[in-house]
């Protein structure tokens, strides 16, 4: 079994639209969006619907009014600001509180309950692609990091179960902990970036973390005719890092009229880009197999 996973340092690079492509492309593939926090491959993939698992991580506190002796123990130790006045007694607000449970440790009367909390939901969906895992996290919720760990095990236990041999990944931008947690024990990082300042700066920040977890990876340069000497210097620091550049793909209207319909760009039509993903997609396969074997 092999496992793709699609990066980038930053949003807006083209990476769920390629991740689309190649979902298309593939054969005998789990799908999965990593992307827990902004998830949208389900926009292009549009899954059937599919029952939703809670997404249950840490725990929130709540003050019983009937236990609550109104002593105050509790606002004085929260260092979040979590804890209000409410009558006569204290009440938590779940917007400020972290979870941390300073306020149950130290209420004399035991009033303040915790109980574990719903972050938000996952489930495994089908689409004309094949079945996609995906998730999302509520707004303001912690433990992404937590949640994309879980999308990738039960990824790894339905193709498991399905006798799949590739496991491809639409996975979060940047660099920081869900990234992370989506790197383990992966095949090959494809790493989508633009030729743009930011891209180019958060192109490096992503080699050096593929480099720190000694994750292979391989670069995709999306709309590299917007700057053509900028798309140079991209091809200079891959050549300069041992990164093959798979593909550079121009700026193409069909991208967003393949989106707009609700399609890959692949299956939209064969023009110049969905002709070089392809061509890269086939390396891609080759890419990920070497490294399995390696």
């Amino acid at each position: 079994m092999h496992e793709i996973l699609i990066i980038s340092g930053k949003g807006g690079t083209g990476k769920t639209s390629l991740a689309a492509a190649f979902a298309h492309l593939s054969r005998d593939a789990v799908l999965c969006d990593l992307d827990v926090d902004a998830p949208d491959l389900h926009l292009i993939l549009r899954p059937a619907a599919a029952q939703q698992v809670p997404f249950i991580a840490g725990c929130e506190a709540r003050v019983r009014p009937e236990g609550c002796t109104g002593c105050a123990v509790c606002a004085q130790m929260c260092r979040f600001g979590a804890i209000r006045e409410a009558g006569e007694a204290f009440a938590v607000d779940p917007i400020r509180c972290e979870g941390c449970g300073v306020c149950v440790h130290f209420c004399p009367a035991q009033a303040v309950d915790f109980n574990p909390k719903t972050c938000g939901w996952w489930c495994v969906a089908d689409t004309r692609f094949g079945p996609l895992v995906h998730a999302q996290l509520y707004p303001g919720e912690e433990n992404s990091g937590k949640l994309v760990a879980l999308l990738r095990r039960e990824s790894k236990k339905l193709a498991q179960e399905r006798g799949a041999t590739l496991i491809l990944s639409d996975g979060p931008p940047g660099i920081g902990c869900p990234v992370i947690s989506a790197f383990s024990g992966i095949d090959l990082a494809l790493v989508v970036t633009e030729p743009t300042p930011s891209g180019f700066h958060d192109l490096g920040r992503v080699v050096t973390l593929c480099t720190h977890f000694r994750v292979p990876a391989a670069v995709i340069v999306n709309k590299c005719d917007l700057n053509p000497d900028l798309s140079r210097d991209i091809r200079s620091y891959c050549s300069e890092n041992g990164l093959p550049v798979l593909a550079d793909l121009p700026h193409d209207p069909d991208f967003v009229h393949a989106m707009v319909r609700g399609e890959a760009i692949t299956e939209f039509g064969d023009g110049e880009a969905s002709r070089l993903i392809r061509k890269a997609w086939e390396t891609i396969v080759s890419e990920a197999t070497a490294q399995k074997v390696a």
